[in-house]
C-alpha cells in the first residue's frame, strides 16, 4: 500500500520571513502565495521535496520596486497604468501601453454612439425617425417592444407611471405613487362645444379596484367611454347632468365588457374576479358645475376667495359613509376604523347594482373644482384641508396646481396611486381647446 504524504506548514514566509500559522495558504503580511513553495517538514520525509519549475522561474522575475517612503509630507507620485512598463508573472514583456480608445476588431460595439463623446454629425446620423421612443437613460438607443433600450439595456418606465395633460382651462396629473408597482388610475380631460356656442369642460377620473382583475384596464376603459359619451351628448343639447348620468352608464358597460374577454378568464380561472373601478367626473360650463360619481373618488369645490367656505361635492360609496349616514358613528370614528375604505359601489360586472350619483350646482363666485382619487384625499380629507393645499392661483395655472397636489400626496407617503384634475369655474368663452 502506498503512503500519501501530507505537507506540513512552513515556519516563516520565504518572502518576508513573517511567522506563519498551520494551514496558511498566503502570507498575512505580504500576501505571498505559499502554495507555490515546497512544504517544510518538521521531521524526516521518506521522499525528497522538489520545487516546481514554475515557482523557480517566478522567483527570478525582476519586479519594479515601489517608491521608497520619505519623511516629507509630499505624497508618492501617481502614475497611470499606461505610463508603467509591466512584466507578466512568467517573465515575458507586456505591451508598451494599454489602449483605452478604440476596441480591437471584432469586439462588441454599442448600437448607438456615446452622446458624451460623439460628434454632432454622428449623433444626427444615429437619430431615429420621428415618433421613435428613445431611452430615458442614455437618450440614444431605441426602446424595443419589451420596454428595454437596444443600446444600453436599461428598462424603461411604463407610460402610465406618470401622466400629465393640459388643455388650457383644465389639467390633470396621475402618478403611480411610492408603494404600488403599477398605476391603476386613469383620467380623461377634454372640452365640447354646446349648442349656444359656449364650451363645456370635462374631466373624468377613475381608480381601479386593486383586488379585482385588470384594475388598470378597467379604469382606462371607463374614463375613455365616459369622455366619448359626454362628447356625443353635450353638443346635441342634452342637459349636462343627464349627460353625466349617461356617461356613467356607458363607463359601466365598458368595464362589464372586460369580464367577457378571454384575457380575464385566462388570468383568474377558476376563481374569476371581474375588473372593477370607481368613477368621478365633472362638467363645467359658464353657469353650471355638474358632478357624477360611483365609489369613493371625490370632487371638491375651492373658491378663489379663500375666506369663502370650500365644499366636498360628492358622498362616498363606502362603509364609513354608510355608518355616518345611519347615525351609528360620527365621521372621525368611522374613518378611523380599518373598514372605512371598503367601497360599497363600483363599476364592474360583479357590482350589486349600478347607482350613478349626479349633482348640479350654480356657484356664485369663481373657483376651481378638484376631481381626485383617494390617493390624494387621504392626505387632505376635509374640504378645508383641500383648500389649504390648493395653490392660490389654481384657476390661472391648473396644471401647476395638479402637480402641486400630486406632490403633496407623494410627500405624505404616496401609499396609493394619485390622480388629480383641476377645472376652473366658470369656463371662459375660448374654452379649453379640443379633445
Amino acid at each position: 500500500m502506498s503512503q500519501t504524504h501530507q505537507p506540513t506548514a512552513m515556519s516563516v514566509c520565504p518572502s518576508c520571513e513573517e511567522p506563519l500559522d498551520a494551514g496558511d495558504r498566503f502570507c498575512g503580511a505580504c500576501g505571498y502565495d505559499l502554495s507555490s513553495e515546497p512544504s517544510l517538514s518538521d521531521g524526516p520525509s521518506s521522499e525528497p521535496v522538489v520545487a516546481a519549475p514554475e515557482a523557480a522561474e517566478a522567483a527570478e522575475v525582476d519586479w519594479p520596486d515601489a517608491p521608497e517612503p520619505t519623511s516629507s509630507d509630499t505624497p508618492a507620485p501617481v502614475h497611470r497604468a499606461s505610463d508603467l512598463e509591466g512584466i507578466e508573472s512568467g517573465g515575458g514583456e507586456l505591451p508598451a501601453a494599454v489602449r483605452f480608445d478604440d476596441p480591437p476588431e471584432g469586439d462588441f460595439e454599442l448600437a448607438a454612439p456615446d452622446p458624451r463623446t460623439a460628434s454632432p454629425e454622428e449623433l444626427e446620423a444615429a437619430t431615429p425617425a420621428s415618433g421613435t421612443k428613445l431611452c430615458v437613460a442614455c437618450r440614444a438607443g431605441q426602446v424595443d417592444a419589451d420596454g428595454y433600450c437596444e443600446n444600453c439595456g436599461h428598462a424603461q418606465p411604463r407610460e402610465r407611471d406618470h401622466m400629465e395633460q393640459e388643455l388650457g382651462a383644465v389639467a390633470a396629473v396621475s402618478d403611480r405613487g411610492l408603494r404600488h408597482h403599477r398605476n391603476e388610475d386613469a383620467f380623461a380631460i377634454s372640452s365640447a362645444a354646446l349648442p349656444d356656442g359656449f364650451p363645456a369642460v370635462v374631466a373624468v377620473v377613475c381608480d381601479g379596484v386593486s383586488s379585482a382583475t385588470r384594475p388598470d384596464d378597467a379604469s382606462l376603459a371607463a374614463s375613455r367611454a365616459a369622455n366619448e359619451a359626454l362628447h356625443e351628448s353635450l353638443p346635441r343639447g342634452t342637459h349636462p347632468q343627464q349627460a353625466m348620468h349617461e356617461a356613467i352608464v356607458a363607463a359601466a358597460e365598458s368595464v362589464n365588457a372586460l369580464a367577457q374577454e378571454p384575457e380575464t378568464a385566462r388570468e383568474h380561472q377558476p376563481h374569476q374576479n371581474a375588473p372593477a373601478c370607481t368613477f368621478v367626473g365633472s362638467v363645467i360650463t359658464r353657469e353650471l358645475l355638474i358632478v357624477g360619481w360611483v365609489g369613493d373618488s371625490r370632487a371638491y369645490w375651492v373658491p378663489d376667495d379663500r375666506t369663502a367656505p370650500a365644499a366636498r361635492l360628492t358622498e362616498d360609496d363606502s362603509w364609513a359613509a354608510q355608518m355616518v349616514a345611519a347615525g351609528l358613528m360620527n365621521e372621525a370614528e368611522a374613518y378611523a376604523d380599518e373598514r372605512a375604505h371598503a367601497i360599497t359601489g363600483w363599476l364592474g360586472a360583479d357590482a350589486y347594482e349600478l347607482e350613478p350619483h349626479t349633482a348640479s350646482f350654480k356657484p356664485d363666485r369663481p373657483g376651481v373644482v378638484v376631481v381626485c382619487t383617494d390617493g390624494l384625499w387621504n392626505y387632505a380629507e376635509s374640504a378645508e384641508e383641500m383648500a389649504r393645499i390648493v395653490p392660490a392661483d389654481a384657476a390661472l395655472r391648473p396644471l401647476h396646481s395638479a402637480q402641486v397636489l400630486v406632490g403633496h400626496a407623494l410627500d405624505g407617503g404616496g401609499h396609493d396611486n394619485v390622480t388629480v384634475a383641476v377645472l376652473p369655474f366658470p369656463v371662459a368663452q375660448q374654452g379649453a381647446g379640443s379633445a
